[in-house]
């Protein structure tokens, strides 16, 4: 089966509301009408009602990094599903190694989050992956494993084919290292399995699996044309037009 790509962009806490509006501008100029890739762009929360009018009417979708897992309430600083939908949001990321290591995001959480995106018809772009620690120790197919299974508790297999998994190697983020194309391609098969084991080999065929440890534009094609490898995940790529741009097409050309 063939799985279309996703090329996300995740800014982090970067961009002004302006600044995201001309970023997003340039990405819908250059790729807003083509269909054979999925982009979809994660602005911080201040930019996501200026960046939904300026997607609005192209291809191009919108995400958020983050959200709570309750509807409403006394949870000062926290936004939640509904609120993305008011400003017409598609995807939210959820359980970034930022999210789990700064600020103590557990799996627990990452899962309640997630139950609460597919209840209001968000996809969420659900991240899991090892520290360097992890990696050396041997352990990054036991973590990868008890992270994808318990974000997944819960979810039905009515609701399985909107979640996507982004593997990020945490040593690979924003440190210029870089996993091996072979290395990879090894967990995120390993990750292919493990849905096969929860969902049935149909529906672990229709999930989508991005690589999200520092995809650039010199390494993307070769990732890319890993038969597990759906797409990225980009953090530093993704704040300007021109490198995000090449990893769309670098996406097209290995479709």
């Amino acid at each position: 089966m063939t799985r279309k790509k996703l090329i996300a962009g995740n800014w982090k806490m970067n961009k002004t509301s302006a600044e995201a509006v001309a970023l997003a501008l340039e990405i819908v100029q250059a790729a807003g009408k083509q269909s054979e890739v999925d982009i979809v762009v994660c602005p911080p929360f201040t930019a996501l009602e200026s960046v939904s009018k300026a997607v609005d009417g192209s291809l191009v979708k919108l995400g958020a990094q983050n959200m709570h897992f309750e509807a409403s309430g006394a949870f000062t600083g926290e936004v939640s599903a509904p609120m993305l939908r008011a400003f017409f949001a598609t995807h939210v990321i959820l359980g970034h190694s930022e999210r789990r290591s700064l600020f103590g995001e557990t799996d627990e959480l990452v899962n309640r989050k997630v139950l609460a995106a597919l209840k209001n018809q968000l996809r969420p772009i659900i991240c899991v992956g090892e520290s360097l620690a992890e990696r050396e120790a041997g352990s990054t197919l036991k973590v990868v494993q008890a992270q994808t299974e318990k974000a997944l508790e819960g979810v039905s297999r009515e609701l399985a084919p909107a979640i996507i998994i982004a593997y990020e190697p945490v040593w690979a983020i924003g440190t210029g290292k870089v996993a091996t194309t072979e290395q990879a391609q090894e967990v995120h098969a390993f990750i292919r399995g493990i849905l096969t084991k929860l969902l049935g080999e149909a529906l672990a065929q229709r999930v989508r699996i991005l690589y999200g440890g520092s995809m650039k534009p010199a390494n993307a094609p070769e990732l890319l044309a890993q038969k597990d490898i759906d797409g990225g995940l980009i953090g530093g790529a993704s704040l300007e037009a021109r490198s995000f741009l090449e990893l769309v097409r670098a996406a097209a050309g290995a479709a």
